[in-house]
């Protein structure tokens, strides 16, 4: 069995390695979706692409799509199956300024640059005061941000400031309630004062070198402000993984309304701000058409870790993504899902460490591909833990789809999930109200049963925090 790496060497670790630490950190316990005696942790072989067939076209592939659940653990697996050292240059852990780094995953611990707080500091606004009372006011005063201020001595105090140095010798911090002057100006304590009182002695919080967080931490805002009162300007993560998007049809309009046969483009604006929700980094847009040659040679030419093509993942005269990636050599490894909206999605690995997510093209049915297999593959790619399996029963009865699984969007009222209406594949309306979908099984489900839930990355955390 090969050794974890231990802190001292985390700085160079690759993202796999980063990602096994995460792995480690779950419940040992629990099994990965999809993979039933599965610790979440332990190693699983790649994927293996579906016979040809189930190839477009044939009378069968629906019966040999892939099982929810167990698309979404291939997609999680495709992204940990690379051969160690192959990994792209620019998916290599690396400094990322403060700024930039919110959303993304340490690759190194986060380690004190120096004692917390660096010198004994005032917690309060008041008097730092030596011996018992009462006391002599100096009358300068102490501020924060000021060199070492001179000592106290004994039946002394001086005005200080949250924050400021305390002087030598001093006994406590009075705070300005708790003390008051007499017509000789002299201070009294209004109130016992005990030693150490209100002053937070330096290395209160940490010493320089102690381990402040894990490799595998998800920088937050709370992670930004403690490495930058450790002393960091930047933290060594695990890159976004970059993500492309290609939108396919003729059909599709830019601007303006529906017109002559011809419909708004619903995905090229909603893709990219939901892939930046999921973590990812989105360096194109491209408008394609129903173009086979142009979708060849975006696809070729990519050099992005996610490429997601919008439509044309059935068999019709215009559907050209299967040919494509059959022509270029691709491996299937999701061709169809047991998923209503959404079924025609499909994964495949473009070549090493590139994969493709082929969505539907109708508007809901390419969230649920998105969810289905571009969440969990970008997540892993991301080094991100995966998020903890929750449930909540619902209010009204839904109906569901004889063999395969649903995805309708709730909202969430109290402790119970609300079905919302217009849930159709091309529909908007529903999913733009929702804060969840539920995961309705095969057959419907009934009001009051519990159903798995997933989250909408924005629902709880707010726009401007998640697409960033």
């Amino acid at each position: 069995m090969t050794a974890r790496p231990d802190a001292a060497d985390a700085e160079d670790l690759d993202v796999e390695e980063v990602l096994a630490l995460v792995n480690d950190r779950r419940d040992t316990g629990r099994t990965a979706e999809g993979t039933p005696g599965r610790a979440s942790g332990e190693q699983v072989p790649p994927p293996t692409a579906p016979t040809r067939s189930d190839a477009p076209g044939r009378p069968d592939a629906h019966h040999r799509a892939t099982p929810w659940p167990e698309a979404r653990a291939v997609a999680e697996r495709a992204a940990r199956a690379t051969r160690p050292g192959s990994r792209a240059a620019h998916r290599a852990p690396a400094p990322v300024p403060l700024d930039a780094a919110l959303g993304l995953t340490l690759a190194a611990p986060l380690t004190a640059l120096t004692d917390l707080p660096s010198f004994d500091t005032s917690a309060m606004d008041g008097w730092a005061v030596a011996g018992p009372g009462p006391w002599d006011v100096r009358d300068e005063g102490v501020l924060a941000g000021h060199a070492e201020p001179q000592p106290l001595s004994d039946g002394e105090a001086v005005r200080i400031a949250t924050g400021a140095r305390i002087p030598p010798d001093t006994t406590a911090v009075l705070r300005s309630e708790h003390g008051r002057t007499d017509t000789q100006g002299r201070l009294h304590a209004t109130r016992e004062t005990k030693h150490g009182q209100d002053i937070r002695p330096r290395g209160q919080e940490c010493r320089n070198g102690d381990q402040l967080l894990p490799v595998g931490t998800v920088v937050t805002p709370a992670v930004l402000g403690l490495a930058a009162a450790a002393g960091y300007d930047a933290l060594t993560v695990v890159p976004r993984p970059r993500a492309e998007v290609l939108v396919l049809g003729d059909e599709l309009l830019t601007e303006g309304l529906p017109r002559e046969g011809l419909i708004r483009d619903a995905l090229g604006p909603m893709l990219p701000p939901w892939l930046r929700a999921l973590g990812a980094e989105v360096i194109a847009v491209r408008r394609l058409g129903d173009d086979a040659a142009a979708l060849h040679k975006a696809i070729t030419t990519s050099d992005a870790d996610l490429v997601v093509t919008t439509g044309g993942t059935a068999s019709g005269p215009v559907d050209h993504v299967h040919p494509t990636l059959q022509r270029i050599g691709a491996e299937l490894l999701v061709d169809g899902v047991k998923v209503r909206p959404g079924h025609p999605m499909l994964l495949a690995r473009i070549k090493e460490n590139q994969h493709l997510v082929g969505l539907p093209g109708n508007p809901l049915a390419a969230v649920s591909g998105l969810l289905t297999l571009a969440e969990p593959l970008l997540r892993t790619l991301a080094a991100h833990p995966a998020p903890e399996p929750y449930a909540l029963p619902l209010r009204d009865e839904v109906h569901g789809h004889p063999h395969d699984t649903r995805l309708i969007p709730v909202v969430l009222r109290g402790d119970s999930a609300v079905p919302l209406h217009y849930n159709g594949p091309a529909m908007l309306r529903g999913i733009a109200a929702a804060d969840a979908l539920a995961v309705v099984p095969p057959g419907g489900a009934r009001a009051g049963q519990e159903l798995e839930l997933l989250d909408l990355h924005w629902a709880s955390a707010g726009i401007g925090v998640c697409f960033t």
